[in-house]
């Protein structure tokens, strides 16, 4: 089953996901695009494309190359029949042991046979929602996030698809693949944060509330970076996954 975030007004936004707020949470400041007009968030492929080109190489993690196991995840964008730049996104099905209902990137854990982040980002995505490899074009990474633990670090890639891909679900481990147009995102309503922890050890965590689903966590934090590069807005530090 596909679920497409529209934007429509009036629409439901916010899903049924369990999110673990911690006594003491606090609300965030604004959007870091608060300050654009809706037409300086419209972005179509060719603006992702060139943005990411432009952008200064991706921070990376002090676990890479320590042996640790990375996790890679693909961000697979293309324009919508409006010339929307829309992610591919899924619903995590509700029998996992973790993150059970969340929605997240196609992605998952290096396994032996992969040769490169890359490969297993790509590997996960055919596993997970059948995108054929061959379809994708690589066109740029995101900053490699080290999780709360520091046990582990993941590996965000962009990709270009030339249309809306053909995709199945695996229902063992997805419920839902979603097409969320990336301005849907950057609309105003949709984004906020809030820190979480004790005053002095308090980390941000994000949420979009797109229609029928609530996008949280590392999820969120990967495509608020996705945006700030996009609409050129430099980030002040790098983000935790949770």
């Amino acid at each position: 089953m596909s679920r497409t975030g529209t934007g429509a007004p009036g629409a439901a936004r916010g899903g049924d996901q369990v999110i673990p707020r911690p006594p003491g949470a606090v609300v965030g400041g604004p959007p870091p695009w608060h300050t654009l007009s809706i037409a300086d968030r419209a972005m179509d492929l060719d603006r992702v494309s060139r943005a990411l080109a432009a952008a200064p190489p991706p921070s990376t993690s002090p676990l890479e190359g320590s042996g640790v196991r990375a996790s890679a995840v693909l961000a697979a964008l293309y324009d919508d029949a409006d010339g929307r730049a829309t992610v591919v996104l899924t619903r995590r099905a509700q029998h996992l042991r973790s993150h059970r209902g969340e929605v997240s990137f196609p992605g998952g854990g290096e396994e032996p046979g992969d040769v490169d982040a890359w490969a297993t980002a790509l590997r996960e995505a055919h596993e997970e929602v059948g995108l054929d490899p061959a379809l994708v074009r690589r066109i740029g990474e995101l900053d490699h996030m080290r999780t709360v633990t520091g046990r582990s670090y993941i590996v965000p890639f962009v990709a270009a698809l030339a249309g809306r891909p053909d995709l199945v679900p695996d229902p063992s481990e997805v419920a839902h693949i979603l097409h969320v147009p990336l301005d849907e995102l950057a609309a105003e309503g949709v984004y906020r944060e809030e820190h979480w922890g004790l005053p002095h050890l308090q980390r941000p965590i994000f949420f979009f509330e797109v229609e029928g689903d609530t996008i949280w966590g590392a999820t969120a934090a990967m495509l608020r970076n996705l945006l700030m590069v996009v609409l050129g807005i430099a980030e002040d530090e790098p983000v935790v996954a949770r």
